[in-house]
């Protein structure tokens, strides 16, 4: 692969351009990893799923638990906490197995990680344990989350990605917890780090987060301003996936326009199924997070 696809492939999946499309064809290690992070976060999961899975099984233990995440995070997004489970799981005993769970890196370590770009094994480390602690969330277990939350942030050289997923994850947890006051300092501290990154699609969902908690908050202009944004962007770049729950949001926020938001929702909803692999539809269909029995979705959900 060309340096110049290697850009590519960065740019599709942590950078400015989430919205192309990447080679399915050929493509395998680190390339196929990146191509799967590029398809989950524009709804087209089944093809995800397919480049990913060989890279979940193949030899190297970094990228092995780097594409875990990745099918983790997809499964969570349609509403399948237990399975992303099993894949962070999966990915961190990977990372045990080769020893490349614990310890701090020296700088030397941290310059290499730099230009590795967030592929190295503390990178890797922090998905998984970040993975872990929101599939807890939504099993529940709000102490085990901010246990896992505490591990990961102890090192605090997972990189500018754990930096955001860091203050996601918090948030979220504060937010299960019913303290969205609380949930307001790591959610600002994940978008001003989104801010401060390539990617458009990390700063895209952390509108999205921090607006949820500007909701909780009673803040309802900010909320509409932040959601609003996440909204347009991800139409602007083909992010469905951050459509159907920016929509569910706004509908609660603009009761004028909930009728609208709600039809909307549907159909982006019903676009991400129609391009899950069947695994993602089950988990979506039995989940009570993903609201599919409250739209006229596709007879193929």
């Amino acid at each position: 692969m060309s340096d110049h696809d290697r850009e590519a492939g960065w740019a599709a999946a942590f950078g400015s351009n989430p919205g192309e499309h990447p080679l399915r064809v050929g493509v395998r290690g680190r390339a196929a990893w990146l191509a799967s992070v590029t398809l989950g976060g524009q709804g087209r999961y089944a093809a995800a799923a397919a480049l990913v899975w060989p890279v979940i099984n193949g030899t190297d233990p970094v990228l092995a638990a780097l594409a875990a995440a990745t099918l983790a995070a997809h499964r969570r997004q349609l509403g399948g906490h237990a399975a992303a489970r099993e894949l962070d799981a999966l990915g961190l005993r990977r990372l045990a197995a080769a020893g490349l769970v614990a310890g701090k890196r020296s700088p030397q370590d941290q310059r290499a990680a730099r230009a590795a770009g967030g592929t190295d094994a503390a990178a890797a480390r922090s998905d998984v344990l970040l993975g872990l602690a929101a599939d807890a969330i939504g099993l529940g277990r709000l102490g085990e989350a901010r246990a896992l939350i505490g591990i990961e942030s102890a090192s605090g050289d997972g990189g500018w990605r754990a930096e955001i997923k860091r203050g996601w994850v918090a948030a979220e947890v504060e937010l299960a917890a019913g303290h969205p006051a609380a949930a307001e300092a790591p959610a600002r501290a994940a978008a001003a780090a989104a801010r401060r990154s390539p990617s458009v699609r990390l700063l895209a969902k952390s509108r999205l987060v921090l607006g949820v908690v500007l909701a909780g908050t009673g803040d309802r202009a900010g909320a509409v301003a932040e959601i609003t944004t996440c909204l347009r962007e991800s139409i602007t770049h083909g992010m469905v996936p951050l459509r159907w729950p920016s929509r569910i949001v706004l509908a609660d926020l603009e009761p004028e326009r909930a009728s609208e938001h709600r039809s909307a929702a549907g159909n982006d909803l019903d676009c991400v199924l129609r391009h899950a692999d069947p695994v993602g539809r089950a988990l979506a269909t039995a989940s009570p997070w993903v609201p599919t029995s409250g739209f006229d979705l596709g007879p193929n959900r």
